[in-house]
């Protein structure tokens, strides 16, 4: 149940501007945001029980970020790892369009894939839509299509367009509004789940014992080609339990 929020070309300062909390089971194990040792160009967190990530960037200035399809029917088995997509695209030289129109779509289970450059930005998903660019603009990605109205992608999304507006774009606002709890009214709630589960998992930043949001990104990557990535993570009570932040400048700048 990840959810992120993004402005592309909507600053006079940031190019790319993300907001992303990664929800999953408390259980899986995860690395904290790095500058991974085997591929050293990639900063991203690490899901350590399938190898791949969620959310990363790299010294190229390549970025890319993953979410799940929800999927009421139960999944089938799937040799190859959705997570591979991002780091692959990170590693990956070509342009982001060429990147995603060549994917091997059916190999993995529902995914929807942003990844950007200096130049553009990019979204894909094996359940929706073909490869796309997308126009300068506020985008908001959850467990569907690209924009799917859900509640919290609505809510997050107009907090990003309102700090847009205000000239308040900085690590900390962005935390504090992916930080919020409130859930959705009931009618907008998932009837596949139990009604504790479903009010939960409605809210932006999701709080049960076993599965909630483990860490929320903010990336903000300006026109000169300089990064900040900010991550902070939870434990299973919401409390937070790390943070770390990186400054880097990318290889390639318009």
């Amino acid at each position: 149940m990840c959810l992120v929020v993004l402005a592309w070309r909507s600053h006079p300062r940031y190019r790319l501007i993300v907001a992303a909390n990664r929800d999953e089971f408390f259980a899986r194990p995860a690395t904290a945001m790095q500058w991974w040792r085997d591929r050293p160009d990639i900063l991203a967190g690490r899901d350590l029980q399938a190898g791949g990530t969620w959310l990363g960037v790299g010294r190229s200035g390549h970025f890319a970020t993953l979410t799940n399809y929800r999927e009421p029917q139960r999944p089938r088995y799937h040799k190859h790892s959705r997570g591979e997509l991002v780091a692959d695209y990170i590693d990956d030289s070509r342009r982001p369009l060429d990147y995603a129109g060549n994917l091997k779509g059916e190999r993995y289970a529902g995914f929807s894939l942003l990844v950007a450059n200096a130049d553009s930005l990019v979204c894909v998903s094996n359940r929706d839509a073909p490869a796309r660019a997308l126009d300068a603009g506020v985008y908001g990605l959850s467990n569907a299509a690209l924009d799917t109205p859900w509640p919290k992608l609505v809510r997050c999304r107009n907090g990003l367009h309102e700090l847009l507006q205000r000239d308040a774009v900085n690590p900390a606002a962005l935390m504090r509004m992916m930080a919020d709890t409130t859930p959705a009214p009931v009618k907008d709630m998932d009837e596949h789940l139990p009604f504790a589960m479903a009010r939960a998992v409605s809210a932006p930043f999701i709080r049960t014992p076993d599965y909630g949001t483990r860490c929320t990104t903010v990336v903000l990557a300006d026109y000169d080609g300089h990064v900040q990535v900010q991550e902070r993570r939870f434990d299973a009570s919401g409390q937070p339990s790390g943070e770390d932040q990186f400054d880097f400048d990318t290889l390639t700048a318009t």
